[in-house]
């Protein structure tokens, strides 16, 4: 078993940084669509008004 992780370690190492990437990518994207937080430009929306029914301070 050691073994195979050693000659496998780049490969392992590179599997890890990807997930680790895609993990805050994904974490970034759900904490952007928590109420409160747009995750566009409002002013150029098409739904501008709309998406912000509560006043926000």
């Amino acid at each position: 078993m050691l073994h195979w992780i050693h000659v496998n370690l780049g490969s392992i190492l590179i599997v890890l940084l990807l997930l680790a990437v895609v993990g805050g990518i994904v974490r970034s994207l759900i904490c952007r669509k928590k109420p409160g937080r747009c995750s566009c430009n409002c002013a150029n929306c098409a739904m501008h008004g709309t998406c912000h029914t509560a006043k926000q301070s």
